[in-house]
């Protein structure tokens, strides 16, 4: 078996718990998922299966999410399910938000909530927290090609943000930053990840009553790199890990097609293609 579920992942479920339930199902021990949502939020969560696996850092592409805020206070994790550390009684308004809301576009410097999964020093950051250990958390680098407020309710101060961002990037930390910059505390209250690349929320299928089978989507209708369609004799030359002579448009990172099935990754120089992944 070879290929992608978009699953939709239920609130309550840890990613590793939704992997679970494909392996049990699959009886393949070879299934991973492709960028980790909390366990109280819930959407898209593209799983592979098989081979596919080893396609899953080519899948980079920007993710979408629906993101709820709530004003007035933060939280040790930066959601809803941390114990508060700050409130204040300050009241924003819309016009406020959106002002602050231009801060946070395009390549902006981020820090990772300290409640998170990031290795430093070999250990993962939610480690240091439990045990009450300081840690230096380094900034990152994130892109948000989208950040739009799609309803804000004065009275409750929540506030329903439209984003779509670079892999790697943390909403946590964006709810608590934003409620910072605006002096009066915030964190994230509900979180749905509408899309991950060519992973969509409206053909996301649920875990219950899954036919696997039925659902298995071909790598080669996810994978944004460029396609270059293989001939028999230059199929097998790939399969033998053989670099082939092809002339193409394309520079760096191709995949190889035959059959309408993914054969290999390859490196292209236009005139030369190199295997770098054999999958069939």
């Amino acid at each position: 078996m070879f290929g992608f579920l978009n699953i939709y992942k239920p609130k309550g479920m840890t990613s590793h718990d939704v992997v679970a339930v494909i392996r049990r199902l699959t009886k393949i021990k070879q299934v991973g998922h492709t960028g980790t949502l909390d366990p109280f939020a819930e959407g898209v969560l593209p799983v592979c299966i098989g081979k596919a696996t080893r396609l899953i850092e080519y899948l980079d592409d920007d993710k979408e999410y629906l993101a709820t805020v709530k004003f007035g206070s933060a939280t040790t994790t930066y959601d809803l399910e941390g114990e508060i550390t700050y409130t204040s009684n300050t009241k924003i308004t819309e016009e406020n938000l959106i002002k602050e809301l231009e801060n946070f576009k395009g390549e902006i410097s981020q820090i990772p909530p300290i409640y998170s999964a990031i290795k430093v020093k070999g250990k993962k950051l939610y480690e240091y927290a439990r045990k009450g250990e300081s840690v230096d958390i380094q900034s990152r680098k994130v892109t948000i090609e989208k950040l739009e407020l799609k309803n804000f309710d004065y009275e409750s101060q929540t506030a329903e943000l439209l984003i779509v961002c670079s892999k790697g990037t943390y909403i946590r930390s964006i709810a608590h930053d934003l409620g910072k910059n605006l002096c009066c505390g915030g964190h994230l209250i509900k979180l749905v990840r509408t899309s991950a690349g060519k992973f969509k929320v409206e053909n996301s299928v649920e875990l219950e009553g899954l036919n696997v089978n039925e659902n298995l989507i071909n790598p080669v209708t996810v994978i944004s790199l460029p396609k270059i369609e293989l001939s028999s004799s230059e199929y097998e030359d790939i399969l033998h890990g053989r670099q082939i002579k092809k002339n193409t448009d394309c520079v760096d990172l191709v995949i190889l097609i035959y059959n309408n099935n993914i054969s290999a990754v390859g490196i292209s120089d236009k005139k030369i293609i190199k295997v770098k992944k054999v999958f069939s």
